[in-house]
């Protein structure tokens, strides 16, 4: 515990070295693993995330903004990284020179990619994607074929990849998955050899943990290495949770019954009790609506869990600690993680507040301090990182892109 701090966020690099270990087991030995790590590592802060993840071995990383690509290269991690999502076209040029890849949409794309590459004097690595079902971004599975050969045309890009996006959260069982994985699986087929040594990854966590096949070349989890699962998927005892959150108690005070707390007065003692306050709110990853619920979110408080009372504001939260002898201000408060035999979930916290694990982590302002555990635990075999695509080529001027 740490009460240096109003709120911090313990993480733990022991778990996800663990929990990469898991994957890799789920996964195959041979499959590579890329790691996103976009949303600040969902919230679990991405450098740190990235440089022990790089020394367990994982592959390479999926950002969705090429300033995330950025922060992670000047952060000094040289496996591959991969903008996952669309770029706008002040990120293309920053994102070329740093050596990152970019997913491939669309024709228009390619021929702009050409021309940046051509005046750069850069090779840009691209991974195709495919779009079998989601319908969000992606070349359509029947203009797929004729994209790859436009991308081997260009002497400019370099197929590193080919990609999809599974639309079903719950993934195996699932009509759309099964339709999606078919036409992706049918492109395959159809590209053949023309994909050369292109990285082919299109399962996530969900997908993975839910048995998915097939797993192709390279797997994509995200939530699955931070000890999470999405909604729907069965509990999986082997992962570790990776993020603990935690405040303390600033302020305490005696009420009698009836005596209302919180914005709205939407709560009132029903005996006389005690109130503690703790300084994190919805700024600080604890979900405005746990106290506007009534679904019952808890905290805890020496090893006993107690309720949060009234609603969370910005700034501060009240919880029940009547129940608790001792309570004293400087007392650690778990919001998410252990305190004695008791555990909290950040899937409990997100259940209570009606919303996904993803928004819970995601949701941790700049205001929580993120304290670093353990790392010594290396459980995946070291690998090299592949080389990477971005460099000069060995004359520019023999470039022609299309259009130009």
């Amino acid at each position: 515990m740490d009460a240096n701090h109003r709120v911090w966020a313990e993480i733990d690099l022991d778990a996800l070295a663990h929990n990469l270990a898991e994957i890799r087991r789920r996964a195959g030995a041979s499959s590579r693993v890329l790691l996103v790590v976009k949303a600040d590592a969902y919230g679990h802060g991405a450098v740190v995330i990235a440089r022990h993840a790089e020394r367990c071995g994982v592959a390479g990383f999926g950002v969705g903004t090429g300033a995330e690509a950025l922060e992670l290269r000047a952060a000094g991690i040289r496996a591959p990284i991969l903008v996952l999502g669309a770029l706008i076209e002040a990120e293309v040029e920053p994102v070329l020179r740093a050596d990152v890849e970019i997913a491939l949409h669309a024709t228009d794309r390619l021929r702009s990619l050409e021309k940046t590459c051509a005046r750069l004097g850069v090779r840009a690595g691209v991974h195709l994607n495919v779009d079998t079902g989601l319908g969000r971004l992606g070349v359509r599975s029947e203009r797929a074929l004729e994209l790859l050969d436009a991308v081997r045309e260009a002497r400019a890009l370099q197929l590193r990849g080919a990609m999809t996006h599974l639309a079903a959260a719950t993934g195996a069982g699932c009509p759309t998955a099964t339709e999606q994985l078919g036409r992706f699986t049918r492109f395959l087929s159809d590209a053949g050899p023309r994909l050369g040594s292109a990285w082919v990854h299109g399962l996530s966590s969900s997908a993975l943990f839910h048995g998915v096949q097939p797993r192709f070349d390279t797997i994509r989890p995200g939530i699955a290495a931070f000890g999470m699962l999405p909604r729907g998927v069965p509990e999986v005892e082997s992962l570790r949770p990776v993020l603990s959150l935690r405040s303390q108690i600033v302020f305490l005070k005696d009420v009698e019954e009836g005596t209302p707390i919180g914005y709205g007065s939407t709560w009132r003692a029903p005996n006389r009790t005690r109130i503690a306050t703790l300084p994190i709110g919805y700024d600080d990853g604890l979900p405005w609506r746990v106290g506007s619920t009534g679904r019952g979110a808890h905290v805890l408080v020496r090893g006993r869990r107690v309720p949060v009372v009234g609603r969370v504001s910005m700034d501060y939260a009240t919880i029940d600690v009547g129940s608790v002898p001792g309570a004293s201000v400087g007392d650690p408060v778990t919001i998410v993680g252990r305190d004695g035999d008791e555990l909290l979930r950040v899937e409990d916290l997100a259940q209570v507040a009606g919303t996904i694990p993803y928004e819970v982590t995601c949701s941790l302002g700049k205001r929580v301090a993120r304290l670093v555990r353990g790392g010594e635990d290396v459980e995946l075999p070291a690998r090299a990182p592949e080389p990477g695509v971005g460099r000069p080529l060995p004359d520019a001027a023999e470039l022609s892109p299309h259009g130009t």
